[in-house]
């Protein structure tokens, strides 16, 4: 009897390996390290969200919700960005709610990148933009956003671009450098969209999430450039509620009818009791409307630590993420140090290099402080030992 042939994979992602968050919160239990790299709260979500999702299971309200979304929940998200932007939208042909903003991200990129089809993004970028852009066999055009300010230079955008180029991935509140985006920002991507025909994916997953006065400039701001865009939220960011994995996208509805063709066929829909219930609990504003006050908090605080060491770093301007140059106490690689860190001074952190190749030669990482303030203070003190 003959034996069967050796398997041949023709991997897809033959660069990719485990995710450096997992990684880095993997090497932060083995040691008891304080973690600050993975960005999710360490702190209660509201019980009245809990109570209300507690509420929808014993409804029966645990089949298929319809694909799009809950209707009440894509109501309340429309009186939210109503309230917001100032835009009226059509919950019906402009919202899909999704199994989190990085399946909206993919299923994006699957219904609208073709092979060989360019993707402009702006590196340092969430990890989850290239693998995404390379499994639709689109071709990855990097900007690189030089330190320490991050800011777009469109000079350099505008030597990359080219006719090739079918999708922008822009990210604001920016993660992982903390910068937001200004109103020059928006008028050069407009400009540019007079001269290319492009589709524009805003991930602002972090809106609420801007501090020190500034406010969150969304594409959906805008009446030219949302007419091309599809733009992404995270429930979990706002929420507190990253486990649950419940995000939306806003699209108009030539664009959300060709993204709901991938989100059908990848989830289908998102949990059904927890669209009931925070489609509910979004009814009351003040539950999302204070969230920039109550992160930038625990920004100070937590800053008011790592200024005593021997980090550098401009405080960041929106999301929970703070980035800091350690070359001062380190000539280590950034992936090596925050090694370090967490087995030796017991505070994991994320290098910035997964976020780009070109920040390799920068020394550079990220800290979260969406968690406790305790935990805040514990980590600041472990940090003392880098003091100046």
């Amino acid at each position: 009897m003959s034996s069967l042939l050796p398997l041949e994979i023709n991997s897809k992602l033959s660069n990719v390996g485990t995710s450096i968050f997992t990684v880095m919160s993997a090497l932060s239990n083995k040691h008891g390290a304080i973690n600050l790299s993975q960005g999710f709260p360490d702190f209660d979500v509201d019980p009245l969200l809990v109570s209300l999702v507690e509420k929808h299971m014993k409804a029966q309200r645990n089949q298929y919700a319809p694909m799009a979304g809950v209707p009440s929940l894509r109501a309340s998200i429309a009186a939210k960005v109503k309230k917001m932007y100032q835009r009226d939208l059509h919950p019906d042909t402009e919202i899909t709610v999704t199994s989190g903003a990085t399946q909206a991200i993919n299923s994006a990129i699957s219904a609208l990148i073709s092979p060989g089809d360019e993707v402009m993004i702006f590196e340092p970028a969430y990890d989850s933009y290239v693998p995404s852009i390379q499994l639709m066999g689109g071709i990855v055009n990097p900007v690189v956003l030089e330190g320490p300010d991050f800011r777009v230079d469109w000079d350099k955008v505008r030597q990359q671009f080219s006719p090739r180029v079918k999708m922008v991935i822009i990210n604001t509140p920016h993660n992982p450098s903390g910068t937001i985006w200004t109103e020059h920002d928006l008028e050069q991507l407009k400009d540019l969209a007079r001269e290319f025909s492009f589709v524009i994916l805003s991930d602002e997953v972090y809106e609420h999430l801007v501090y020190d006065g500034h406010h969150h400039l969304s594409i959906l701001g805008d009446e030219e450039l949302f007419s091309r865009s599809l733009v992404c939220f995270s429930f979990g960011k706002t929420l507190h509620v990253t486990g649950w994995k419940l995000g939306y996208c806003i699209a108009p509805p030539q664009l959300t009818k060709e993204f709901r063709k991938a989100h059908q066929f990848q989830v289908f829909s998102a949990n059904s009791p927890m669209q009931y219930a925070i489609g509910e609990y979004l009814e009351d504003e003040a539950k999302w409307t204070g969230l920039g006050t109550f992160f930038q908090a625990k920004r100070d605080l937590f800053l008011q630590y790592l200024s005593q060491t021997d980090f550098a770093f401009d405080p960041c301007a929106g999301t929970y993420f703070q980035v800091a140059d350690y070359s001062a106490i380190s000539n280590e690689p950034d992936i090596d140090f925050a090694n370090w860190m967490t087995k030796e001074i017991g505070v994991a952190v994320i290098p910035i290099s997964p976020f780009s190749e070109a920040a390799s030669e920068q020394r550079l990482v990220r800290f979260c402080f969406a968690k406790k303030d305790q935990t805040l203070i514990e980590a600041g003190e472990r940090l003392q030992a880098l003091s100046k």
